[in-house]
């Protein structure tokens, strides 16, 4: 199964993402998170993205989204850096890709499919 890293400046908002998509798609999606800086402040961190791709893994692949700025340029070093393309970012809104990824994982899709639905969520209108 695709698991699903959610990569913010704020522990609480990725907590807040990862737990509203994981109702959503049930305990069968491992979705990890990586939020705030090491110190409990407001950043990102390499390592903290490193490890939450690596326990995502599931043999199937990775989606990681990320909030703004440098949470992406953080989740491109880590993946420059691993480079298996078994893990990818994904041009996509953090809640609404999170769960739309989490949707499409949970019926078994395959890494592309997932990565597309969170992308597609980016045109999902709300009115």
């Amino acid at each position: 199964m695709v698991g699903i890293v959610v990569v913010s400046h704020s522990a609480e908002l990725a907590r807040g993402v990862a737990q509203l998509a994981s109702q959503m798609a049930g305990p069968e999606v491992r979705i990890e998170i990586a939020g705030g800086a090491p110190d409990g402040t407001l950043g990102t961190d390499d390592g903290s993205v490193r490890d939450a791709i690596r326990r995502a893994n599931q043999g199937d692949g990775v989606i990681v989204l990320g909030d703004i700025g440098s949470a992406i340029l953080t989740i491109r070093h880590v993946l420059e850096r691993q480079s298996n393309g078994r893990a990818v970012l994904v041009d996509a809104p953090l809640v609404e890709g999170a769960v739309a990824a989490a949707v499409v994982a949970s019926a078994g899709c395959e890494l592309e499919q997932v990565a597309h639905a969170a992308e597609e969520a980016r045109g999902a209108n709300k009115l």
